[in-house]
């Protein structure tokens, strides 16, 4: 159900120009979209916290608003990363988007409601509850998935002890 809308867009982001690839932050060796995300959510995730303070409401605004001046450059590096997602990675990848886009857009709305001085927690928080999604979403595809994980050593320079994870020096994971 999936696969038509997402082959189409990955048609028409594909590319590999200089800038695609720097977009996708091949020079430094990862993806720039996870980092890019950092500032919106962090935005939108503290403009909830001054929502319930007394009097935080202003700060509330101010909040929702970088969040909505900064997503759209992680919505830029995110779409420039979907080029390099395979066929499951872009079904997953759209649906991420869709979430983020529809948390953008309630943001929107909450900051245009707060503005006019209507309030606009309700739309905050439901744009919260969508960017949560797109978020374990955006850690599926990284995590679950592998997407944008960049294997710059080849297999042949991989020792056995490090494929079978009993490498002394490898960091390990206390989970």
């Amino acid at each position: 159900m999936l696969d038509g809308p997402a082959t189409r867009l990955e048609r028409v982001l594909n590319g590999e120009s200089g800038v695609t690839r720097q977009l996708r932050g091949h020079s430094l060796g990862h993806p720039l979209h996870p980092i890019a995300v950092t500032v919106p959510i962090g935005a939108w995730l503290c403009s909830a916290a001054f929502d319930l303070l007394p009097g935080g409401g202003d700060t509330a605004r101010r909040l929702v608003a970088a969040g909505l001046v900064t997503a759209p450059a992680a919505m830029v590096l995110g779409l420039a990363d979907y080029t390099g997602l395979d066929r499951r990675q872009r079904r997953v990848g759209l649906v991420h988007a869709a979430a983020n886009a529809t948390a953008t857009a309630l943001f929107g709305a909450s900051y245009l409601a707060r503005r006019a001085g209507r309030g606009g927690r309700l739309f905050g928080m439901l744009g919260l509850a969508a960017a949560g999604l797109g978020g374990a979403l955006g850690g599926h595809l990284a995590y679950a998935q592998g997407a944008g994980v960049f294997r710059w050593q080849s297999l042949d320079e991989v020792t056995p002890a490090e494929l079978a994870g009993d490498d002394p020096a490898a960091p390990r994971n206390p989970a």
